[in-house]
């Protein structure tokens, strides 16, 4: 897998597990093509994690914005992976003042 698409997968995993938090909207299901806006802004924002770094205000917004439905859908066994091996998700999602549910399901990801 390229630096590229790597990055980007590692940075779907990150908003997948960050939204696994929110539970559901109170507003009307986003169409696909807004869903595909919300996880562009995300990964923008939030690139400068995969380096190492805490995730910034802007980052932390744009994962507390992002209907859950929108991130989930793209949820693939190879993001699960990158998920599972990045146990510091975890801990960011924290950061961002945001709770992780125990066994969350969510595409094919489970919390643990």
């Amino acid at each position: 897998m390229g630096l590229k698409l790597m990055g980007v997968v590692g940075l779907v995993a990150l908003l997948v597990v960050f939204t696994a938090g929110m539970g559901g909207m109170a507003s009307a299901a986003p169409t696909a093509a807004q869903c595909k806006e919300m996880r562009r802004l995300g990964v923008n924002a939030c690139k400068s994690i995969l380096n190492g770094a805490q995730p910034s205000a802007e980052c932390c917004h744009r994962i507390r914005v992002t209907p859950i439905q929108c991130v989930c859908s793209v949820v693939t066994p190879e993001i699960a992976v990158i998920v599972r091996n990045f146990p510091r998700f975890y801990q960011m999602i924290q950061s961002c003042g945001r709770r992780v549910p125990r066994h969350y399901k969510c595409g094919s990801i489970t919390t643990p």
